[in-house]
């Protein structure tokens, strides 16, 4: 049965579900960033996943990575796949901007994270359900 890491657990707000993934919004107001994890067991690399399950990823990502560069006009999109703290697959995605506190380098570790208010938190996550991500579901 699949279980969310710890860590992501706690570093991260639910959004909602794709029918492969979780959306999680990561807890850092500094930066729009998201995460999908499929929920499968013991999966750690994309190559764990079943063919279909890698096409229901890349299907997840190309959605969510075109609704954050538009709906959040980014200078740049940075996706990828660490693993190295947390080693359950979980993609990042994170909007970059040319004058955001961090640019041009990578967002780990630059600053330190600012977390979201309440009420900055219920906006995005309005913001993620009146966005038309198709397929998204808010049944966590």
């Amino acid at each position: 049965m699949f279980q969310l890491h710890e860590q992501l657990a706690r570093d991260c707000e639910p959004m909602g579900r794709f029918p492969l993934c979780q959306l999680l919004l990561v807890d850092d107001s500094n930066y729009p960033w998201f995460l999908l994890v499929p929920r499968r067991e013991r999966v750690c690399e994309i190559f764990d996943l079943s063919v279909t399950d890698r096409h229901e990823l890349l299907s997840e990502s190309m959605l969510l990575a075109g609704w954050l560069a538009q709906e959040f006009q980014a200078d740049k999109l940075n996706i990828a796949t660490l693993g190295n703290q947390v080693a359950q697959l979980h993609v990042h995605y994170v909007v970059r901007y040319l004058d955001d506190v961090a640019w041009p380098n990578p967002v780990w570790g630059r600053v330190p994270a600012r977390p979201y208010e309440a009420q900055e938190m219920e906006q995005m996550r309005r913001r993620v359900f009146a966005g038309a991500l198709e397929g998204l579901r808010e049944d966590l």
